[in-house]
């Protein structure tokens, strides 16, 4: 009897363990559309990054050459808004809360765009920082392209339909997570009985054995 008690309770972990790597399978199954939407993000704060690291060393000669006070204005503004672009392809819910219209991806094309004109803004005529331009058009351009884009996609919809598969995908991993937390009791309800069982027969045995 007691081994028989000890084969269900090995086949209810089998079927518990079962379970959850089929869960657990589930979970690890994401949508490719999003995978991509988040690659392009990480693209984005890239190139954004880099934009600000340009400005950031433009500002620095401006303050050191005695340039212009507008050019040293405008490098601030311009790693300000370059900052601001990098926590907007957070998508932290505050930034949706207080400037909507970059959770619109027309919106964050057009900043995008606005901040690679104020990096290529200014060039250095002289030519006495030949690295300095060079990495200046190169992150231009880069954010310049990823602003276009983002403005398509966004005339397009393409952000709605993301932002309606992201929402579908919260909603299948918080079911996931029911799911197994069901299981999960399932289990140890199971282990439960087949133990109530198990001691139910060993009493009836003994009982028997006393008669």
């Amino acid at each position: 009897m007691a081994r028989k008690g000890g084969r269900d309770e090995e086949e209810n972990s089998h079927r518990a363990s079962m379970l959850s790597s089929t869960s657990s399978r589930r979970s690890v199954m994401t949508d490719p559309f999003l995978l991509v939407c988040k690659c392009f993000r990480f693209f984005v704060s890239l190139a954004a990054i880099l934009c600000i690291l340009v400005n950031i060393l433009s500002a620095f000669k401006s303050f050191k050459n005695g340039s212009d006070i507008f050019d040293r204005v405008f490098r601030c503004y311009a790693v300000a808004s370059a900052v601001f672009v990098v926590v907007a392809e957070t998508e932290r819910r505050f930034i949706a809360r207080f400037w909507r219209v970059l959770e619109y991806w027309v919106g964050r094309g057009m900043l995008q765009i606005f901040v690679a004109v104020m990096t290529r803004a200014f060039p250095d005529v002289n030519g006495a920082r030949k690295d300095l331009v060079l990495l200046q058009e190169v992150s231009s351009y880069l954010l310049l392209a990823c602003g276009v884009t983002h403005l398509i996609s966004g005339v397009l919809c393409i952000g709605f339909l993301k932002r309606a598969r992201q929402s579908k995908e919260v909603t299948r991993i918080q079911a996931v997570k029911d799911l197994e937390e069901l299981e999960r009791r399932k289990g140890d309800l199971e282990t439960l009985l087949s133990m109530e069982r198990a001691s139910d027969r060993l009493s009836s045995s003994r009982q028997r054995f006393m008669i």
